[in-house]
């Protein structure tokens, strides 16, 4: 009955949408069905909402999910070129890489990309950016209190109360922890030797490595950490599921986000379904429906109604651009500095 409920809302908040000017979500004709293979990493929480919406609307689709990160789906489709088992890949897919996957995924842009802000349309004519994920700090307020701290940005954690409590997650192999780096670019200067001071200053201070990304929060809710350089979804959950002890903070230096993206992969053995699916996950009626539902995601289409969230407004958060050109053609040189400047500390 829940679950109708919302459904019933967000349908009539999508009602009230086009008359503003979105699309219209396609209706099926009856020609769309089958099984729909989906790699992805994405929360059970996303994940649900996006079958629910989609498959109310396409009855006669089978959702088959795949776990697997970004580097494994991309992987299996290289292994699977010309006969792909797979058909949709969406899973840590962001700006930042470019043109590096061309090979693997169906040139492929959704109908809804001109809904989207001009940052957040297709860069690479295969991605179709529908959610962000902005850097964030999760805070234990506990040991925050019993420190006598107030963490608000970068130069609060020079503290040397702080040394070997915060956390972090390999930015060679985690998209949240490449955030969290770009976002310090963004803030301080792509390259700069500000910039590098902070990454050097914080590793200095004992800042941990973890073996996930999601320790950078769990950590830090458990007690291990006092901070943890992670990403807005993974904290915010924690505060829906109840969390009395952390706080996200966005850096008072400022914030940025990545738009994460779905593609499609290249002969998908479902082609007709992997794109209705990708037009319902950039639809303002798909992203509404996930928007609500999830409560702990930023959308891209500029036409979502939200009415439950988890998240402050934008308008609340100091926000600095990156420059995603730059970064998508320095991302091998920085990790390389990275892992120099991490060896000289561990």
């Amino acid at each position: 009955m829940k679950k109708f409920t919302v459904l019933m809302a967000i349908l009539v908040s999508a009602t009230m949408l086009f008359a503003g000017g979105a699309k219209e979500t396609k209706v099926d004709d009856g020609s769309i069905g089958g099984t729909l293979v989906i790699c992805s990493s994405a929360t059970d929480l996303d994940l649900d909402a996006i079958i629910e919406g989609f498959t109310g609307i396409y009855p006669k689709v089978d959702i088959e999910l795949v776990t697997c990160s970004a580097g494994e789906g991309v992987s299996r489709a290289r292994a699977e070129a010309g006969n792909p088992t797979m058909d949709v890949i969406y899973s840590g897919l962001n700006q930042a890489d470019g043109n590096a996957y061309a090979g693997i995924f169906e040139q492929y842009v959704s109908p809804y990309d001109n809904e989207l802000p001009l940052e957040y349309r297709s860069n690479n004519g295969f991605y179709n950016y529908d959610h962000l994920s902005t850097a964030v700090f999760c805070v234990n307020t506990e040991l925050e209190a019993k420190l006598g701290l107030n963490i608000r940005g970068y130069a609060d954690l020079m503290n040397p109360a702080l040394k070997g409590k915060i956390i972090f997650s390999d930015p060679t192999s985690s998209s949240a922890a490449w955030n969290n780096l770009s976002n310090i670019f963004a803030v301080y200067g792509n390259d700069s030797a500000e910039a590098w001071a902070v990454i050097e200053g914080l590793l200095a201070n004992g800042m941990v490595i973890g073996s996930s990304s999601s320790i950078a929060f769990k950590g830090v809710q458990s007690g291990e950490y006092v901070v943890g350089l992670t990403y807005e979804d993974g904290a915010s959950t924690l505060l829906k599921n109840g969390a009395k002890n952390i706080k996200m903070v966005y850096p008072a230096e400022g914030a940025s986000a990545y738009a994460f993206a779905v593609a499609i992969i290249k002969n998908a053995p479902n082609m007709k379904a992997a794109k209705a699916l990708v037009d319902y996950i950039q639809s303002a009626e798909g992203q509404s429906f996930r928007a609500n539902y999830v409560g702990t995601v930023r959308f891209t289409n500029e036409n979502v109604v939200v009415e439950k969230s988890y998240l402050p407004p934008s308008d609340e958060i100091k926000w600095v651009t990156r420059d995603i050109d730059w970064l998508i053609e320095n991302k091998q040189a920085m990790l390389e500095k990275w892992t120099t400047l991490y060896s000289k500390y561990h």
